[in-house]
C-alpha cells in the first residue's frame, strides 16, 4: 500500500507524540483479532433468492418461493420465522420498514410500520427535576416500549400483494415455535450476555431461562408456547386479532398491571402510513430506492452516495486509507446533518429535497480535505437546496431479509425491536417481547441514546409520534430492470453497512457475498471517531491515523442481507452477512 504524503505537516505535529502507543496497540490488534477468511461464493438460483439472518428462516421463504409464492409472500414467512429464532432482534411487538417493488406495474412502494409513542407519551417522560435524563428508564422495562407496528405493516403487505393464504405463510414459524429449535453457540452467548436485562421480568425467565440462574445453552431446544398460540390466533384473523382482540387486551390488562402506557385506544389507533421512497441515482445507471422519514437511513445512504460520486473511488483502491478517508467524511457530514434535521415527517419538515440533491452534495464534497481529516462543527444548510413551491404552503438489535422472485418482484425488510430482546420484558401471556425504540427519540436534546447518536428538537417525544430510525431497506435498479435489494441491523451502523455493500458491488465489481463480508468503517459524526474493523490492514490504520483520524479499532458490527440479479446470464445471486450467521438460499 503506497503512503500517502502530506504537503503540511503541521496540522498532525499535536498526534505524534501518540504514534508510538498507537502503533503498539495496531500490532497487539493484528496479533489476536479474527479476520475473516475469504468470503465464500455467493448462493444462486435462476427462479428467487432469499437472504436473512438465519438459516430456518431463509429455508421458509425459499419454499414458499417453492410452492409457486412471490417475493411478498417468501418476506412475510421469512419475518414471521425471524420473530421465533432471532427474536432479540425483531418481533411483533415491534416495528419495521418495506420496500416492494412490484413487477407487474413497475411501483416502488414503502410502507412504514415504524413504533409510535403512546398518547400519554411526553417530551419529558424520561427526564427528571433537574433536566438530567434517568439512565435505564428508555430502554429497559415497561415504559421503554412504543405502540407495534409490524403485525399492521405485514397485513397490508399480505392483502396488497400476498398470494398464499396467511396460516400457510405463518405455519412453518408457529411449528417452530410450538416444537422449539436448537440454540446455536451465537444465540447461546448473546442469551447470557443479555441475562442480567431480562432476568428482571418474570415473564422473561419463565421463556428464556432454563433454570433460576442459567439461560438456554448450545444444544438446548427453545420453544416458545405462548408465542405458538399468539400466532395461530393471528393466522386466523389478522391485524384484527393483535390490535382488538385476545392479544390485545393481553398486551393492555399488562401494561395496567405493570404501570406501562399503552392503552387499548393506542393499539386500536395505530396506523400504517405509505411513503414515497427515498430516490437517487448513482454513478451510470443506477437507481437507489430506500426508506423515507421517519428512516434517516434512506436520505443519508442517498446523500453519502451523491458525495462520493465525485470521487473515482476505483482508483482510490478498494481497502486503501485514501478510500476510507473520503469515506468516514462523507459519513460524518451525513450524520451531523441527521442530528438536526430528522424526525417523523407528521411532526416536523424535513428538509428532503435539500439533503439528497446533488448540488448540497456538491457543496459538503468541497469542504472534505483530500489528505487530512476535519472535524465537522456542525449541519450543513440543504435548506438553500430546497426548490422553491409554486404556491405557499397552507398552515398546517434489527434484522434485515432481502427476496427477489423470478417475476422480478423485489422486497427489503428491516424489522427491529430496537437494542437486544427491545425493552426486556415478555408481555404478560403473549410470548411477545416489548420494543424499546422510545429511546430512538431525543430524551434531552443534544442528549445521546444508547447507539451514541445525537437528537435534537426534531426528534423529541411527542405523543403519537414516529421516532427516527436507521433502518434502510433499499432497492436499486439498473438501467430500469430490478438489480439489488440489500438492507442491514446494527443501529447506526445500518446506513454505513448498507452503503459500503453497494459501493463494493458498483464501484469495486464485488460479488454480493464479497460486498458483505468486506471490513467496515464507520463515522457517525459523535462520537468524533473513526471506527474501523480490526481486519483492515494495520498500516492503513497508520496513514489514517496519520491523515488525522482518530481511529478506533474495532468489529463494526452489523449484519448486512442482500440478493442481486445479472441479467446477461438471467443468474439470481444473494449474500449473507457472516457477522450474525446469515444464510442466503436460491431456488433453482
Amino acid at each position: 500500500m503506497q503512503r500517502t504524503e502530506h504537503s503540511t505537516g503541521r496540522r498532525n505535529d499535536r498526534f505524534t507524540t501518540f504514534i508510538p502507543i498507537f502503533l503498539t496497540f495496531l500490532l497487539l490488534v493484528a496479533l489476536t483479532a479474527v479476520s475473516f477468511a475469504k468470503a465464500p461464493d455467493p448462493a444462486w438460483g435462476r427462479n428467487g433468492m432469499v437472504s436473512s439472518a438465519h438459516p430456518l428462516a431463509t429455508q421458509a421463504g425459499v419454499e414458499v418461493l417453492r410452492d409457486g409464492g412471490n417475493a411478498v409472500d417468501a418476506a412475510l414467512a421469512v419475518a414471521y420465522m425471524l420473530n421465533v429464532v432471532e427474536g432479540y432482534s425483531a418481533g411483533i411487538g415491534g416495528g419495521e420498514f418495506w420496500v416492494v417493488r412490484w413487477a407487474k406495474t413497475g411501483e416502488i412502494v414503502c410502507v412504514d410500520g415504524r413504533e409510535e409513542a403512546p398518547a400519554a407519551a411526553h417530551r419529558d417522560m424520561y427526564v427528571d427535576s433537574t433536566g438530567n435524563v434517568i439512565e435505564g428508564l428508555s430502554t429497559t422495562g415497561i415504559l421503554a416500549g412504543g405502540v407495534p407496528g409490524s403485525v399492521a405493516a405485514r397485513e397490508y403487505a399480505l392483502d396488497r400483494w400476498g398470494s398464499l393464504s396467511r396460516k400457510r405463510l405463518m405455519r412453518p414459524a408457529i411449528e417452530t415455535a410450538e416444537e422449539g429449535f436448537m440454540v446455536n453457540p451465537y444465540q447461546a452467548a448473546y442469551y447470557a450476555y443479555l441475562a442480567d436485562k431480562i432476568g428482571q421480568f418474570e415473564t422473561s425467565r419463565a421463556v428464556m431461562f432454563k433454570n433460576d440462574t442459567t439461560t438456554w445453552e448450545t444444544g438446548d431446544y427453545l420453544v416458545q408456547k405462548d408465542l405458538a398460540e399468539t400466532f395461530k390466533r393471528i393466522a386466523r384473523d389478522g391485524a384484527e386479532e393483535f390490535y382488538h382482540g385476545q392479544t390485545a387486551r393481553e398486551i393492555v390488562r399488562y401494561m395496567e398491571e405493570q404501570g406501562g402506557l399503552i392503552t387499548a385506544e393506542d393499539l386500536a389507533n395505530y396506523e400504517i402510513k405509505l411513503r414515497e421512497p427515498i430516490y437517487g441515482t448513482y454513478r451510470d445507471g443506477y437507481e437507489i430506492y430506500s426508506m423515507p422519514p421517519p428512516s434517516s437511513g434512506g436520505t443519508h445512504v442517498v446523500q453519502i452516495l451523491n458525495i462520493l460520486e465525485g470521487w473515482d473511488l476505483a482508483q482510490f483502491g478498494r481497502y486503501s486509507s485514501r478510500y476510507y478517508h473520503h469515506l468516514g467524511q462523507a459519513m460524518m457530514a451525513a450524520f451531523a446533518d441527521r442530528a438536526e434535521y430528522l424526525g417523523d415527517p407528521e411532526y416536523v419538515e424535513v428538509p428532503r429535497e435539500g439533503l439528497v440533491s446533488k448540488s448540497y452534495a456538491e457543496e459538503l464534497r468541497m469542504q472534505i480535505p483530500a489528505l487530512w481529516s476535519r472535524e465537522v462543527p456542525g449541519p450543513g444548510d440543504p435548506w438553500a437546496h430546497q426548490d422553491i413551491p409554486e404556491n405557499v404552503p397552507g398552515e398546517g438489535h434489527t434484522t434485515h431479509l432481502s427476496v427477489i422472485d423470478k417475476w422480478g418482484n423485489m422486497v427489503a425488510l428491516t424489522a427491529t425491536i430496537n437494542t437486544g430482546f427491545g425493552a426486556g420484558v415478555i408481555l404478560g401471556g403473549t410470548g411477545i417481547w416489548l420494543n424499546n425504540e422510545m429511546d430512538d427519540f431525543s430524551a434531552a436534546p443534544g442528549k445521546p441514546n444508547y447507539f451514541g447518536l445525537i437528537g435534537k428538537e426534531a426528534n423529541a417525544i411527542a405523543p403519537d409520534k414516529r421516532p427516527l430510525s436507521s433502518m434502510s431497506p433499499t432497492l436499486v435498479m439498473k438501467d430500469g430492470e430490478p438489480f439489488m435489494a440489500v438492507g442491514a441491523s446494527g443501529g447506526p451502523k445500518i446506513i454505513t453497512a448498507t452503503l459500503q455493500t453497494m459501493v463494493n458491488v458498483i464501484d469495486f465489481g464485488a460479488d454480493i457475498q464479497e460486498a458483505i463480508s468486506d471490513p467496515r468503517v464507520h463515522h457517525q459524526w459523535r462520537p468524533m471517531a473513526l471506527f474501523v474493523d480490526p481486519d483492515i490492514s494495520p498500516d492503513c490504520m497508520v496513514e489514517l491515523h496519520s491523515m488525522g483520524h482518530r481511529v478506533a479499532p474495532r468489529w463494526v458490527s452489523s449484519g448486512v442481507q442482500g440478493v442481486m440479479i445479472d441479467h446477461e446470464t438471467g443468474m439470481m445471486y444473494g449474500g449473507a452477512d457472516p457477522r450474525s450467521g446469515g444464510s442466503a438460499l436460491g431456488l433453482p
